[in-house]
């Protein structure tokens, strides 16, 4: 009778439990009934009203068997849902994915990690399903903070713990899949879901033995590799995450990469941020690159009053970003990059001189180790602002250069110069000496097509103010400054070190003929460049460096801006650099005498030559010739010499040591130039 009664009641089911219940053997290892499975897809294709029923009662059993640990029918569950699922595309699949995700949550939920990995595959699968209408009310939040937990796994095993993590990963690129593909695509880039989703990748990239695999653009690894490896799947799920990212969404991604590198203390060292940068730079659209470049920016003034090595640590990675974004589009946020960088170098001598007064009477080793500190700071400041600069358009170049030049403190500047005024004398020549430095960088291989473009009055001036006189570093950097900016044929190389040049013709020196607003130029501003060269002959601290940039800036002149009247005004220049030697009014040392006599030899004897006037170049030869047998210390080969004997005084030379103004008036006057302005000695013009 009981035997009967429950044939009658397995009869009396609904159809949809009995074929459900058909497809579980009754012992779980024999595995899916695939015959009863196909009548149960079929089933549910045919009967499509019936597919909610049929995903709450497999839910219904799913949940009674992870309950009582019978994995085994878990598993073909499982299997049987994922089939539905594939095989159904249906309007009514809506109920069943609820049935399906709310099975795929009780496995995550579960303690055991095979489960999770099981309800990870089968969340996976479901995510490369395109649905063939948007789901307006379902939401993933409890999936992202499951996931996310996952891929922070500590099992003891570490077999079982990598397991872990690589299913909470691939369960965060489903995720991102499949809310990217839905109507409601915004709701994963929420703040509460990057700042789960991206520290969970990041914490397993960081666990890759091999940076360098990361620092370049999306690399192609091997299938195998990318299941095998958390670090490599994190990355790529990282890459694509931000491949999907657009513009309303694109600094949510970003963010939660500073708030990891903050926590984590990974700014210094910094390797693992750089390479992140890297990552975000090529991973993201072009035109979103200024985006970053602006985060980057925002983070470095929050981190402002960090440890140097932070902040180092963060400018560098600007400089990687820059110099991928410069490929491409920086975007509106040019000016803004300077202006940051600029005020933090502000910023940093501010905190190095402080740390100087502050520690007068403390140890020395601490004092010298954050000036260090700080300097790694500033060249690295320095170095961002360079390469960022040396790689803008021409006409984006010469707008920066003369803002740099505007930030530089001197005499008479405007108000958008650094202010300086709290940080005395040498806080002002360190911004100075820094502000150059930038300056040089970015005047490195820019090409105006007149000098005039290069060299515009508002740049002109301050760069050539008494108030970057007042040291050998800084008229160093001026006239490197002008050498980048005068030297429009790339000669500079040529004439490197000061010497008596035996045949000028052997440099193949290049040079056009001198346009009409070249010579404009000159008459504008020739004697403002003639000013400083001679003032920079008069000031005592000067080094070889010094001289040889002297010659450098004279012979560049003479190379590109020099017409007759212009030959003219340089050899009456010279005759006064050598009166300046000989008269001695300023009690210059005797070293710099000798340079400033050796300077002018080297000088006219590249003149005569390039001009090449017979009678003149015999004159200078002969001088030369002379100097070689009684006064070798009046030439650039002994001077600058180690040990060179210099004389007591220059009162007893004889005329065959100078060179003389009527002689070589007299050899250019036979060959067409007019002389009669080199009987009026020169006499600096204050301009």
């Amino acid at each position: 009778l009981f035997a009967g009664v429950c044939c009658c009641c397995a009869a009396l089911r609904p159809r949809y439990k009995r074929l459900v219940d058909n497809i579980f053997p009754e012992d779980p290892k024999d595995g899916l009934v695939k015959a009863d499975m196909e009548k149960l897809t079929f089933y549910a294709v045919s009967a499509p009203e019936k597919l909610d029923r049929i995903g709450a009662y497999l839910a219904e059993r799913l949940s009674r068997d992870v309950v009582r640990h019978r994995y085994g029918y878990v598993l073909i569950a499982m299997e049987a849902l994922d089939q539905l699922l594939m095989a159904c595309h249906s309007q009514s699949i809506k109920p069943f994915v609820e049935s399906f995700l709310h099975m795929v949550a009780k496995l995550l939920e579960s303690g055991e990690p095979k489960l999770q990995v099981l309800g990870t595959n089968s969340f996976v699968k479901f995510a490369n399903i395109e649905e063939d209408t948007p789901s307006y009310h379902r939401r993933y939040d409890f999936f992202v903070s499951r996931f996310s937990a996952m891929c922070h796994s500590c099992d003891h095993d570490p077999e079982t713990q990598t397991e872990i993590r690589i299913a909470g990963i691939r369960g965060i690129q489903g995720v991102v899949r499949k809310t990217v593909n839905d109507e409601l695509r915004a709701t994963i880039w929420e703040p509460q879901h990057m700042d789960k989703i991206v520290p969970s990748l990041l914490f397993n990239m960081q666990k890759i033995d091999d940076i360098d695999s990361r620092v370049g653009p999306p690399s192609s690894p091997t299938g195998g590799e990318k299941e095998e490896n958390p670090a490599l799947l994190a990355e790529n799920c990282f890459r694509e995450l931000l491949g999907r990212a657009t513009y309303g969404n694109m600094n949510n991604a970003v963010r939660p990469v500073f708030a990891h590198l903050d926590h984590h203390r990974l700014w210094d060292p910094n390797e693992f941020a750089v390479s992140c940068f890297k990552i975000i730079m090529y991973s993201i659209q072009a035109q979103y690159s200024h985006h970053v470049i602006q985060e980057i920016l925002g983070h470095l003034d929050v981190r402002k009053r960090d440890s140097p090595r932070v902040r180092a640590g963060i400018i560098q990675v600007l400089l990687e970003a820059v110099a991928i974004a410069a490929k491409g589009s920086i975007g509106p946020t040019v000016l803004e990059v300077f202006n940051t960088l600029l005020k933090h170098l502000r910023i940093s001598v501010d905190f190095e001189l402080g740390d100087r007064r502050s520690s007068a009477g403390s140890a020395t080793f601490s004092t010298s180790s954050k000036e260090s500190d700080e300097r790694i700071v500033q060249n690295a400041i320095i170095q961002t602002i360079g390469f960022f600069g040396s790689n803008l358009p021409d006409y984006q170049r010469s707008e920066i250069m003369m803002f740099i030049m505007g930030k530089v403190p001197v005499f008479g500047a405007t108000s958008q110069s650094l202010d300086t005024s709290h940080l005395g004398d040498l806080g002002t020549r360190r911004i100075q000496i820094m502000l150059l430095r930038s300056l040089l960088m970015v005047t490195s291989g820019y090409k105006a097509t007149t000098i005039t473009n290069a060299l515009p009055p508002p740049f002109l001036d301050p760069l050539l103010s008494p108030s970057l006189m007042e040291d050998s570093e800084l008229r160093q950097l001026v006239l490197e400054i002008l050498h980048n900016l005068i030297d429009r044929h790339d000669n500079r190389a040529k004439l490197r070190g000061i010497r008596i040049i035996p045949d000028v013709s052997d440099l193949k020196i290049k040079r056009d003929k001198i346009s009409r607003q070249d010579v404009s130029f000159m008459k504008k501003h020739g004697q403002q460049l003639y000013r400083h060269i001679y003032l920079g002959c008069k000031e005592e601290d000067n080094v070889q460096k010094n001289f040889e940039l002297l010659f450098t800036s004279l012979a560049l002149t003479t190379i590109e801006l020099a017409n007759e009247e212009v030959v003219i005004d340089l050899i009456r220049l010279a005759i006064a650099l050598q009166d300046i030697a000989i008269i001695n009014e300023d009690n210059l040392p005797m070293f710099n005498r000798c340079g400033v006599m050796a300077l002018v030899a080297a000088y006219l004897n590249f003149l005569s030559q390039m001009i090449a006037v017979p009678a003149f170049c015999q004159h200078v030869s002969k001088v030369i010739e002379t100097r070689s047998l009684e006064a070798s210390y009046f030439l650039p080969e002994t001077i600058f010499k180690d040990k060179c004997n210099l004389p007591k005084s220059l009162e007893k030379h004889e005329k065959d040591l100078f060179f003389l103004t009527n002689k070589i008036a007299e050899s250019l006057g036979g060959s067409g130039y007019s002389v009669e302005r080199l009987s009026v000695p020169y006499v600096p013009q204050v301009t």
